[in-house]
Parts: structure tokens; C-alpha cells; sequence
């Protein structure tokens, strides 16, 4: 199975992907290096609620 997710940006908060994980790993959220459009770069992405 698998669970749809939404990653936000850690440095400005904005929300600016969604994506899907294993439904199975439930202990740890997802973390991504991602390009960020409102901060215009690079930075960590993690999964929110």
C-alpha cells in the first residue's frame, strides 16, 4: 500500500510537493533535498500532517 504525502519547506514553510511513501513506515517522516520555488533553492523538504 501506499499513502499520499505533502512535503513543505523547512526554511519558508510553503507546501510544495506532494508524492507517496510505503504505508508501512509509519516511525520516520520523510525527508528531501528539493528545489523550493518561493525561497528560490535547494533546501530540506519534510513530510507533513
Amino acid at each position: 500500500m501506499r499513502r499520499k504525502v505533502v512535503l513543505s519547506c523547512t526554511v519558508c514553510g510553503s507546501r510544495n510537493y506532494a508524492t507517496e511513501s510505503n504505508k508501512n513506515s509509519n516511525e520516520e517522516r520523510l525527508e528531501i533535498n528539493k528545489f523550493c520555488s518561493t525561497c528560490n533553492k535547494h533546501a530540506l523538504h519534510k513530510e507533513t500532517k
